[in-house]
């Protein structure tokens, strides 16, 4: 059973695909220093600082960066730096066997959809869909400190079940050049929008949809079953290309089979001047349904960033606009 952390345990963080420490020192440099002010001790995965062109290392040579931290018994949590889009090369060199001996925290987002789906799908350990060590602590403040209370929520201190994932006061998608930053991101007044009213219990299956075509169909993909509650979000793209993976959704029956549905933030969305949102363009590509839809929450590309685990039974109230964590986890 994977055990919560405590200050002074060792978080190791490795890049399984964006060389993002050799591309952006001074933000991993933040980052690093603003666990270690909250108490952690920090083990760099073997590839930090090294750059193979679009990625951080070979495949076979980011699979064991990973192992390494797997089978490091000091280490109690393994964070990823940052996404990309490699993660998928990887999934068939992961040590499944170690992580069952010896299960520890592994968490981040995006790109590292793929590792914690393959890791769940193929050990039943539970994952977490939360904060990238360089991406969310490398913000400044209060949006690290925000995406750093939802990690400590969760995976540090001991919380009353169920736990309320309540609504930020604030939030932000602004661009600002990594390593030139110097202040703090324009905020926006927050709010989650009830897109069809409802309330239903269910398994949570959260992640990156982008990056779940890259194992769709896999043993690497936790099959997604009856009842179950969907939690989708992405980046950076533009209306058709969401129409896309929502239809690839659709077509693998994904919306017959769901209990209730959650979308994310999408971060600087393009509309291509249809002012369409991206829940009224999944709207569209559903066509007829029933169950709960809530959208625009935020555990997402967007700061602040809930850590939501993996395989949890959650409550989704999309009539009051609330979710609940409602099993335990660790």
């Amino acid at each position: 059973m994977i055990k919560k952390l405590k200050r002074g345990d060792t978080i190791g963080f490795f890049s399984p695909s964006t060389p993002i420490t050799a591309l952006c020192p001074n933000r991993f440099n933040r980052s690093k220093k603003f666990l270690e002010n909250k108490g952690f001790k920090l083990k760099a995965g073997n590839l930090t600082d090294k750059k193979d062109f679009y990625r951080s290392g070979s495949i076979k040579d980011r699979a064991e960066e990973l192992n390494q931290l797997i089978r490091d018994p000091e280490v109690r949590c393994i964070i990823s730096t940052i996404g990309g889009m490699n993660s998928n090369s990887i999934v068939p060199y992961i040590d499944y066997e170690s992580l069952k001996k010896d299960p520890k925290i592994i968490i981040g987002y995006s790109d590292m959809t793929a590792i914690l789906f393959a890791i769940y799908a193929k050990t039943g350990i539970t994952t977490f869909y939360g904060p990238a060590l360089v991406a969310s602590f490398g913000e400044i403040e209060p949006f690290n400190e925000l995406n750093f209370k939802y990690f400590e929520d969760i995976l540090v201190k001991e919380i009353n079940i169920p736990y309320n994932y309540k609504v930020p006061k604030m939030w932000t998608e602004e661009y600002i050049d990594w390593e030139s930053q110097n202040r703090s991101k324009k905020s926006n007044k927050n709010e989650w929008i009830t897109i069809n009213k409802g309330k239903i219990k269910g398994r949570l299956i959260i992640g990156n949809l982008n990056t779940m075509a890259g194992i769709w169909g896999s043993e690497y993909m936790p099959e997604i079953k009856k009842g179950d509650i969907l939690f989708i979000e992405d980046s950076l793209k533009d209306a058709e290309t969401i129409e896309r993976s929502f239809a690839m959704l659709k077509a693998n029956n994904i919306f017959d089979k769901i209990g209730g549905l959650i979308l994310g933030k999408h971060e600087l969305f393009e509309d291509r001047g249809s002012k369409r949102k991206p829940y009224e363009i999944l709207e569209e590509v559903i066509g007829r349904y029933n169950f709960p839809f809530l959208a625009e929450v935020d555990c997402s590309h967007t700061h602040p960033m809930f850590t939501m685990p993996i395989g949890s039974i959650i409550e989704l109230d999309a009539t009051g606009k609330s979710i609940n964590l409602i099993s335990e986890y660790l």
